[in-house]
C-alpha cells in the first residue's frame, strides 16, 4: 500500500539496532535519528562511542550525554576541541542559560575556534569525570587529552564506579600517584595506557599499577614524566610479561630499564624510544629477547651506532616497520644489516640520518620485496641509485615519501614509475632535481595513483601535469610552489581527474580564471582547495569554480589581491556545505559576515 510505513511495521527494535550499528558514520547515523521517534530512540541506544569537546561547560553537557546515551562503551574528551548543545525546540534563550546553550558536539576532523562573543571557556572537572562514572556503566576505553583540571580523586572515583575499563588516555592530565595507584587496583581488564604528559606522576604511581593490573597490560606510553626512571620499567618488566606496546619519550631513562624492558616482556611487538642516554646495550638486549618484535622507532638517538642496528637485523625477523630519526651515528652498514636480516619490512622512515646513504638503500631495494611504504625525509647522501634498487626490487611499494633529497632526480623517479606500478601515493617537497621528466612516467606507468603532493619542486611543468591527468585517477594533488606549472596542467587535471577531492595550487603565479572553470566543470566532487598566493585569481573564477562543486567544504584564498568582497560572498553564498574560508579581514563585508557566522569560524583573520 502506498504511504505505508512498512519498515517500523515489519522489522524489530533488535534488527533496526543491527542495521544501526553497522552504520560507520556520524552523518549517517544522525540522517536516521530523524526518520522517526522510534528511530531516534534506537539509533541513541547504537552509540557506543562519544567523542567531545571540554569547552563551554563539560560537566553539564555529560550528564546531558549520560541521559541520551546509555549503551556507550567508548568516550572521548579532548580540551582542545569545542562543545555546544542545541537548543530545545520550543523554548527561548535565556541569558541564564548561555553556558548550556554554548555547547556543541564535534567529531574527529572538526575544531572550531571560539567567537568572541561566546562565554569564556571551562575545562572538564572532578565533578565531570564524576558524571562520566555515573553515567556510562559499560564504559571500556576513555581519553581525557589535554583535562588539566582533573585530578586524582576524579580518576580515582571513576576506576572504582567503572571496573570494566580496558583503555585510560590521560595525556596532559594533572594526575598523581593516588589515582593511577587506584586504577591499578579496581581495574584488572586495564589493557591500553597512555601517560604522556603527566608531569605530577611518580615511580610510586607506575609501579603500583604494574604491580596490581600488570597482567592485563599491553600498551604503555609514558612521555616528559620526569620523575618516571628505570625504577619503575623494571616494575613493568617484572609485571607486566603480556606487554605488546611501549612508547618512551624521555631523558630520565638509561639502559637499566630498557634491558628490563627486553628481558621482562618477550611478547612485545611494538617499541618507540626516544631516550638520550640510552645506547647500543639497549638495542643489543632487545634484539635478543624481542623475537617478535613488528616495529621500531628509534628517535634523537646520539649513542645508537650501527652495532646496535645489527643486533635488531640478527635477532628481529618479524620486523615490518621501521623508523630512524636523527640518529645522526647510523650508517649504511646498520641499514644494511636491517635489510639482509629483517626481509619482512614494508614500512621504512630515514628522517635526518645524515650518515646513510645510497649504500643502505640499495640493500634495502635488493633485499625487502614486500616493502609498502618508504620515506626519505632531509637525506643528502641518497642518490639516484638507491631508488633505481628499490623500482627494481619492490614491486609492491605503494607510498613514497621524498623530503629535501638533494640528490634525487627524474632517473630515480622513472626507475620507481616503471617498476612499482602499484604506487599509490607520491609526496615530493623541496627536491630540486626532481622534473617533469621523472613526473611523466609516473603519469604514464602508475595508473593506481590517487595522492600525489609536488611542493617547491620548480622544475615540475605543465607537461608532467597533462600526463599525470591522462594516466592517474587522483583524489589529492597538491603542486604549491611549482611556479613552472599554470593552466595547461590543472585543465588536464580537471578533465581527466573527476573524483578530485582536495586541491592547493597555491603560489602558482601564472594560473588564471580558465583553471577555475574547469574545474569546477571536472571535479564536481572537490571538497578542498588552497588558492592562496595566486595574483592573478579573480571574482570571475571563483564564481564558475562554485557554481558546480557544491561539495566544496573549504576554500583557502589569502593574497589574491584580484578577490575582492563579492568573490568571498560568492564562495559563501553559493556552496552549501562550506564550513572555512581563510581570507583577509578586511575582504569580508558586513553582509557577509552576517551570513556566515554561525558556519564559518576561521573567515575573518588577520594574516
Amino acid at each position: 500500500m502506498r504511504g505505508h510505513d512498512w519498515i517500523n511495521t515489519c522489522l524489530p527494535d533488535e534488527l533496526i539496532l543491527e542495521i544501526l550499528r553497522r552504520l560507520d558514520s556520524k552523518s549517517s547515523h544522525d540522517a536516521c535519528s530523524l526518520v522517526c521517534k522510534r528511530w531516534l530512540g534506537l539509533e541513541r541506544l547504537s552509540r557506543s562511542t562519544l567523542r567531545i569537546g571540554a569547552s563551554g561547560s563539560p560537566d553539564i553537557f555529560i550528564k546531558f550525554l549520560a541521559q541520551r546515551f546509555v549503551n556507550v562503551k567508548a568516550v572521548h574528551i579532548d580540551e582542545r576541541l569545542s562543545i555546544s548543545l542545541p537548543v530545545t525546540a520550543g523554548k527561548r534563550r535565556r541569558r541564564d542559560e548561555n553556558s548550556l546553550l554554548s555547547l556543541k558536539i564535534h567529531f574527529a576532523g572538526e575544531r572550531n575556534e571560539p567567537k568572541e562573543e561566546e562565554c569564556e571557556p571551562f575545562c572538564l572537572t572532578d565533578s565531570g569525570l564524576t558524571a562520566v562514572a555515573d553515567g556510562f556503566a559499560k564504559l571500556e576505553k576513555l581519553s581525557l587529552i589535554w583535562c588539566s583540571n582533573v585530578t586524582s580523586f576524579g580518576v580515582m572515583f571513576l576506576a572504582q564506579k567503572c571496573s570494566l575499563l580496558k583503555s585510560l588516555d590521560l595525556q596532559g592530565c594533572y594526575v598523581g600517584d593516588q589515582g593511577l595507584a587506584v586504577v591499578g587496583q579496581c581495574c584488572k581488564q586495564l589493557e591500553d595506557l597512555n601517560l604522556r604528559f603527566c608531569e605530577s606522576l611518580t615511580d610510586s604511581g607506575l609501579v603500583t599499577l604494574a604491580t596490581e593490573c600488570g597482567k592485563s597490560l599491553k600498551s604503555l606510553g609514558v612521555a616528559a614524566c620526569a620523575r618516571i626512571t628505570d625504577k619503575s620499567l623494571e616494575a613493568v618488566g617484572s609485571h607486566c610479561k603480556n606487554l605488546e606496546t611501549l612508547s618512551l619519550d624521555s631523558e630520565f631513562i638509561s639502559n637499566k630499564g630498557i634491558l628490563a624492558i627486553a628481558q621482562g616482556c618477550p611478547l612485545l611487538k611494538v617499541l618507540k624510544l626516544q631516550c638520550i642516554n640510552v645506547t647500543d646495550r639497549a638495542l643489543m638486549a632487545v634484539g635478543a629477547s624481542c623475537l617478535s618484535l613488528e616495529m621500531l622507532a628509534l628517535y634523537s638517538f646520539q649513542q645508537f651506532t650501527d652495532e646496535g642496528l645489527r643486533s635488531i637485523g640478527k635477532g628481529c625477523k618479524k620486523l615490518k616497520n621501521l623508523t630512524l630519526s636523527d640518529c645522526n651515528f647510523l650508517g649504511d652498514r646498520g641499514l644494511e644489516a636491517i635489510a639482509t636480516g629483517c626481509t619482512e619490512l614494508t614500512h621504512l622512515e630515514v628522517n635526518g640520518c645524515h650518515n646513510i646513504g645510497t649504500i643502505g638503500l640499495e640493500s634495502v631495494g635488493k633485499s625487502c620485496p614486500r616493502l609498502t611504504e618508504l620515506a626519505l625525509l632531509y637525506c643528502q647522501r641518497v642518490g639516484n641509485f638507491a631508488l633505481t634498487e628499490v623500482g627494481r626490487g619492490c614491486k609492491y611499494l605503494q607510498a613514497l615519501h621524498l623530503v629535501d633529497c638533494s640528490s634525487i632526480g627524474d632517473e630515480a623517479i622513472c626507475s620507481i614509475a616503471k617498476g612499482c606500478r602499484n604506487l599509490k601515493k607520491l609526496h615530493i617537497r623541496r627536491c630540486y632535481e626532481v622534473g617533469s621528466k621523472g613526473i611523466v612516467a609516473v603519469g604514464e606507468n602508475c595508473h593506481s595513483l590517487t595522492d600525489l603532493s609536488l611542493r617547491f619542486c620548480d622544475r615540475v611543468r605543465d607537461e608532467a601535469l597533462i600526463a599525470v591527468g591522462q594516466g592517474c585517477p587522483l583524489k589529492y594533488l597538491n603542486v604549491s610552489g611549482c611556479n613552472q606549472i599554470g593552466d595547461a596542467g590543472i585543465v588536464a587535471v580537471a578533465r581527466g581527474c573527476p573524483n578530485l577531492t582536495y586541491l592547493d595550487v597555491s603560489v602558482l603565479q601564472n594560473l588564471r580564471d580558465i583553471a577555475l572553470t574547469e574545474l569546477g566543470e571536472g571535479c564536481p566532487l572537490l571538497k578542498d582547495i588552497v588558492l592562496s598566493h595566486c595574483h592573478q585569481i579573480t571574482d570571475i573564477g571563483l564564481s564558475h569554480l562554485v557554481k558546480n562543486c557544491q561539495m566544496l567544504e573549504s576554500c583557502h584564498m589569502v593574497y589574491c589581491p584580484s578577490i575582492t568582497a563579492a568573490g568571498v560572498a560568492t564562495v559563501v553564498s553559493s556552496c552549501p556545505n562550506i564550513k572555512k574560508v581563510l581570507v583577509e579581514k578586511w575582504k569580508v563585508s558586513p553582509r557577509t559576515k552576517r551570513r556566515a557566522s554561525s558556519v564559518l569560524s576561521y573567515l575573518c583573520v588577520d594574516l
